[in-house]
Order: C-alpha cells, then structure tokens, then sequence
C-alpha cells in the first residue's frame, strides 16, 4: 500500500493529505483568479493551501494562494510560506483591517469555533455569525465555498433506518455551537442573494486525517483500554484529503442563491463495529459505556459523490490507516470530537 511509509512521520502524513488526485487537477485549469482561504490556521487549513499549490503545479498553473489566520503557531505561517502560499497574519473579528486584505475571486472560508461554547458562547457567536457579516461584506462579488457542519441537522432515527439527512431536510440544530452555525450559513445566503455573492454552503460531517477525528477518538480509547461510548452509535467521516480536494472542486459549483452540499463518505459506520475491527489489529477487545442511542447524526452525501465522484480512501481504509498511525507512535493533536455529545453542548 502506497500510504503504509508515509504513515511513520508527520512530513509524510502531511505529503498524503497534499497529494492531488487526477480529477483535482483537471478542474484546477477552470478555476479562474486568485484563491483566498480564510481561517487557513485551522486543522484542516494548512493542508488545505498546500493542497491547492501541489494541484496548480501538476496543472501547470501560476495562481495567488493567500492564507489567512491569526496564525497562532508561527512554524505554520512559515511552513506555508516555504510551500510559496502567500500569508497574511490577521484577525478577522477586526473589521477595520479587513481592507487590508486584497481582493480575491476565490474564497474558501474556514474560519469558526466549536470546542468552548460551552463556557464562552458569546465568542462562538462572534466568530460564527459576527465574522460572516463581516466578510460577506468585504468580498462582495466573490464566489465563497463556506464550511459548516451536519450539526444543524435533526439527530436521524435509527428506527427508520440509517439513511443520513439529505440538503432537503430543515435545519433543527440543537445547542448554541449547531445555532451559530445556522447563523454562518444564512449569512452567506444573504450575501449570495443581495451582494452578488456565489456561495456554496460545504456541510461536512467528521473530516479524519490520523492526528484527530471520530476514528482517532474510537482507535486511540481501544488501544489504550479506555470505553468507548456507544450512545451515538453511528457515525459517517471522510478523509481529510478528500474532504479538502471537494471544498476546492466546490468553488466550480457556488451559485446565488447559494447553494447546499453535504460532504462526507458514502458509509454509515457502528462505532461498536469501528472499535471491534480497531481490536482485531490491536489485539485487545474494545471496552464499551453507556447504552446505544436510537438516533445519529447521520448526512446523505450522494450528491456530493455525484458531482466529485467517491472519496480516494474507504472507511476500512482509514480504520486501517489509523490503527498503523497509532502503532507506529504518532502523535495526537488532542482535540477530540466528542462525536459522542447528544446535547450539542460542546
């Protein structure tokens, strides 16, 4: 398997998530102008931006890449620099400077806050709704791919099945990190109906790329010997990669009004299962807490894998890949999901 020896450093981790598949690099060439990512020093940012540069050089193209952030770790401020991103340190809840930044065609959007509503949800309000305002604003005219999350949807009930919600299915968020996520997308929608704005709302649910996400969260607890909470049983994830290489492809598809796509990977996973086959690699049986819920968050990304095609990677795949992560010592970023919070308190 091709990603076994990039799977013992992070440089190689970091070399895989970059790597830009044949369909990323034919639609490189009709994206027109400059590509702008904001809240570019996240978890998925930095891949994200060098994703972009790797695809333009395969495309034989020369494009602005511009990351903003308040780039609290300097190493990936200078890392993206050396990958020739352009990087601008700046705090976008500072509306002032924001004619600082330059103008850009492209906006890939990815700047939020989850983790810490619970003890100071006026921030997450500010950045969830307060900085949308702001940008939608300052890049009037763009087209802008917004992430957002499946915690706006309704918890499915596994009764009826473990079919995920489709975009057709109403917003029903529960708690103020899933409610100000609600208040990003409309937003955007706004903008995209009043600001000559093209937008494409990007609701992904549980990106994994072996350092966090839902599968480090089951792995790491298995080969520790810590439960592993049944009590949202069900869960879907993607491969950050894929993930990323889809929210670029995306910027061919925003529209006014904006529009709606759920990404994430074609299966519906048991965690109970997950954690099972984690101990089958491990060699020690997975210990489970708390009783098995009737509902998931679960999203239907069949129109996504319609227009982007099926994600480079299975869920076997990343399971696999996480388990020799973990095997081999790689670190985590501890920052788990809590994928298993029922309240949406966060």
């Amino acid at each position: 398997m091709e990603w076994l020896a990039k799977l013992t450093t992070e440089a190689g981790l970091e070399s895989l998530l970059a790597e830009p598949s044949e369909r990323l690099v034919a639609d490189m060439a009709r994206i027109h102008g400059s590509i702008m990512v904001l809240g570019a020093g996240g978890k998925m940012g930095p891949s994200l931006c060098r994703l972009i540069r790797n695809a333009d050089k395969a495309a034989g193209i020369s494009r602005e890449v511009i990351a903003v952030s308040r780039f609290s770790n300097a190493q990936t401020a200078r890392e993206l620099e050396e990958a020739g991103v352009r990087v601008i340190s700046l705090d976008l809840l500072e509306y002032d400077r924001l004619h600082f930044l330059p103008d850009a065609e492209n906006i890939l959007y990815m700047a939020g806050r989850k983790f810490g509503t619970a003890e100071d949800a006026p921030a997450t309000w500010a950045m969830n709704a307060v900085v949308p305002s702001f940008v939608s604003r300052r890049f009037a005219g763009a087209s802008i791919v917004v992430f957002s999350s499946g915690n706006v949807y309704p918890l499915v009930h596994l009764a009826r099945g473990l079919d995920g919600c489709t975009e057709e299915v109403p917003p029903q968020p529960v708690g103020e990190y899933a409610m100000s996520c609600l208040a990003r997308e409309r937003i955007f929608q706004y903008a995209a109906e009043n600001y000559g704005t093209k937008a494409l709302i990007f609701r992904l649910n549980y990106a994994v790329d072996m350092r966090y996400g839902v599968l480090y969260d089951i792995g790491e607890k298995v080969y520790a010997g810590k439960p592993v909470s049944l009590a949202m049983p069900y869960f879907n994830c993607i491969w950050q990669g894929d993930a990323n290489e889809m929210a670029i492809r995306a910027l061919l598809h925003t529209g006014s009004p904006a529009k709606i796509l759920n990404v994430t990977g074609p299966e519906t996973v048991s965690v109970r299962v997950a954690a099972e086959k984690f101990g089958q690699v491990f060699g020690r049986a997975p210990v489970f807490a708390d009783e098995p819920g009737d509902t998931a968050l679960l999203s239907d990304a069949n129109k996504a894998l319609k227009l982007f095609g099926y994600p480079e990677y299975t869920v076997d795949d990343l399971i696999e890949m996480q388990a020799t992560w973990i095997l081999n010592g790689g670190r985590g970023l501890g920052k788990p999901t809590h994928f298993e919070v029922r309240d949406g308190v966060y």
